[in-house]
């Protein structure tokens, strides 16, 4: 059957259970398979529409990309769950690819439990190297397709910079600003199409900073995990592309806490560069809500209160 409409209906379909890889604490999963989660049910939607990532690879030359992505997480997700999506398509802007709503349920205890809602916008993006032979783009397609993720109408305003490379530890995290910077090299299986750092990429490197940002603050998960019995919990987080990242290029990953939530939340920016040419490209940004439960004695389930050294280490205070 030929598709002409692409945001024509809502999608209820299973996505399966989390990936063992995600049950880190105990056997609760944690938010990047979440997201995981809802990138699958996207693909599927694709899938239902005849345009799956395969079919807009080898017949458009069209790689689907996941540009913007933000999720709530009302409820935990346990790795033997089993998990039902429902995608519903939004209003689309010009410009700025199709746009979904997705939610995440469960059934627990004789009850649907809705464990995530999120939005989700997906650009068809040109590829460079396309398989010989390629058809011409369907015109219901077109409305969303991009010849790269900075043509995107929400990117322009992020234009590169002229920087000295020498001087990024000093534009990217200057000494008063709070911020962590981690620079690290993108790996290929990180990417896709053989080119570009994928949202999958991001949200791994979201993770990782954080992890590595406690750690450098005295606060390592495991610090307190043992110390304290604090078990992390990430509530919202969001990844918006901007620009393509390319295969091996220097990923500068910025990280900087904005402010405590009520003593038991943060929140925090997430935005990466790479440098290119001399210039400065911002690649992604995106925010994460990060708090901890208490596992163990009469406060056990609820949230942890942040003491003074907490705050003072997720602010980057001197005590």
């Amino acid at each position: 059957m030929t598709m002409t409409e692409l945001l024509d209906g809502t999608l209820t379909t299973p996505v399966g259970r989390p990936r063992y890889e995600g049950a880190n604490i105990r056997t609760w999963i944690g938010f990047k398979h979440f997201m995981y989660l809802t990138e699958e049910a996207v693909l599927q939607y694709f899938r239902e529409h005849g345009v799956g990532a395969e079919t807009l690879h080898h017949t458009y030359g069209l790689g689907l990309e996941i540009v913007d992505h933000s999720v709530s997480l009302p409820a935990t997700l346990g790795i033997d769950d089993e998990v039902t999506a429902v995608v519903e398509p939004g209003k689309p802007k010009p410009g700025h690819g199709a746009p979904f709503k997705v939610r995440l349920t469960v059934e627990r205890d004789g009850a649907t439990v809705t464990v995530l809602t999120g939005r989700v916008r997906v650009a068809l993006v040109t590829l460079k190297d396309a398989p010989a032979g390629v058809q011409p783009v369907p015109a219901h397609l077109e409305p969303y397709t991009v010849p790269e993720v900075a043509a995107l109408a929400d990117a322009v305003d992020h234009e590169p910079r002229t920087v000295a490379e020498s001087d990024l530890p000093a534009v990217l995290a200057p000494a008063d600003s709070g911020a962590f910077l981690w620079s690290w090299r993108i790996p290929y299986f990180y990417c896709h199409f053989s080119d570009r750092l994928q949202h999958s990429g991001y949200v791994r490197a979201m993770e990782e900073v954080v992890d590595r940002f406690l750690a450098d603050r005295g606060i390592s998960i495991r610090t307190m995990l043992v110390e304290r019995g604090w078990i992390p919990v990430v509530s919202r987080a969001r990844v918006h592309m901007l620009a393509d990242a390319l295969m091996e290029e220097t990923l500068h990953t910025v990280f900087t806490v904005q402010e405590i939530v009520k003593d038991v939340m943060y929140t925090a920016t997430f935005d990466t560069y790479v440098h290119r040419d001399g210039r400065l490209v911002h690649t992604a940004t995106g925010t994460i809500m990060h708090g901890y439960a208490v596992s163990r004695g009469e406060l056990a389930g609820t949230l942890a209160e942040f003491d003074d050294t907490t705050r003072a280490a997720l602010l980057g205070e001197t005590r």
